[in-house]
């Protein structure tokens, strides 16, 4: 399991690379707070992992609050079959106190 830092994220995101992009927080904690990222809450990835089946060779990244959340979705999905699928390390926390 590879995760993603903070920096190589908001790099990635600068350049237009980051094409399949999963936030795995609650609806509540999106409405506040986004990256821009489609909305699967952790709670709710086994039902809707046909969604995102064509993916399953491609590039995921995937973020939660902190890491917790995003960490138990990545294990699930790698168990789905899912090849590439990257936790942002620290999850939003991290993301927003990174002011470049």
């Amino acid at each position: 399991m590879a995760d993603i830092t903070v920096e190589e994220l908001k790099e990635r995101m600068l350049n237009g690379e980051v094409k399949h992009f999963i936030d795995v927080r609650e609806e509540w904690e999106y409405d506040e707070d986004n990256l821009g990222a489609k909305l699967i809450p952790l709670g709710d990835i086994p039902h809707r992992v046909p969604e995102i089946e064509d993916l399953k060779d491609a590039e995921l990244i995937i973020h939660c609050k902190s890491g917790a959340r995003a960490g138990r979705a990545q294990k699930y999905l790698i168990s789905r079959g899912f090849n590439n699928v990257r936790n942002l390390i620290g999850g939003i926390e991290a993301f927003r106190a990174d002011q470049d």
